[in-house]
C-alpha cells in the first residue's frame, strides 16, 4: 500500500502562483511514476503533469506547459507542482497519483495505482 498526502492548495488571484506538494509513504520502490491530475466541477479528471522517479523525465499537458513545473525530492519521497501564471480555468481539485511501474506513459488516470485525497485550487479573475 502507498499513501499520498497532498498540501498547498488555496485561493489565488489570476497571474499568481501556488506550489502543491504530495508526500508518498508506504511500500514505495525506486522505479515508479508520479503525476498530477485535476478535476473541475462537471468535467472529467484530466492529466496535468507526470515525472518518472528514475531519471526524472517529465511530461506536461499542453494547457499547462510553460507555466507549471513538476519536480521531486528523492530523499523525502515528495513530488511538487509549481504553478505560475495561474488562470481562472486552472480552478479545480488537484490530485496526486502514484504508479508502481515507471514504464507507463502516465497520461491516463487508469495507469495509476494510488491516489491522494485532492486539494482545491481556486483562481479568481
Amino acid at each position: 500500500q502507498v499513501q499520498l498526502v497532498e498540501s498547498g492548495g488555496g485561493l489565488v488571484q489570476a497571474g499568481g502562483s501556488l506550489r502543491l506538494s504530495c508526500a508518498a509513504s508506504g511500500r514505495t520502490i525506486n522505479s515508479y511514476l508520479m503525476g498530477w491530475f485535476r478535476q473541475a466541477p462537471g468535467k472529467e479528471r484530466e492529466f496535468v503533469a507526470r515525472i518518472r522517479w528514475s531519471g526524472g523525465s517529465t511530461y506536461y499537458a499542453d494547457s499547462v506547459k510553460g507555466r507549471f513545473t513538476i519536480s521531486r525530492d528523492n530523499a523525502k519521497n515528495t513530488v511538487y507542482l509549481q504553478m505560475n501564471s495561474l488562470k481562472p480555468e486552472d480552478t479545480a481539485v488537484y490530485y496526486c497519483a502514484f504508479a508502481n511501474n515507471d514504464l507507463r506513459a502516465g497520461v491516463r488516470a487508469y495507469e495509476y495505482d494510488y491516489w491522494g485525497q485532492g486539494t482545491q485550487v481556486t483562481v479568481s479573475s
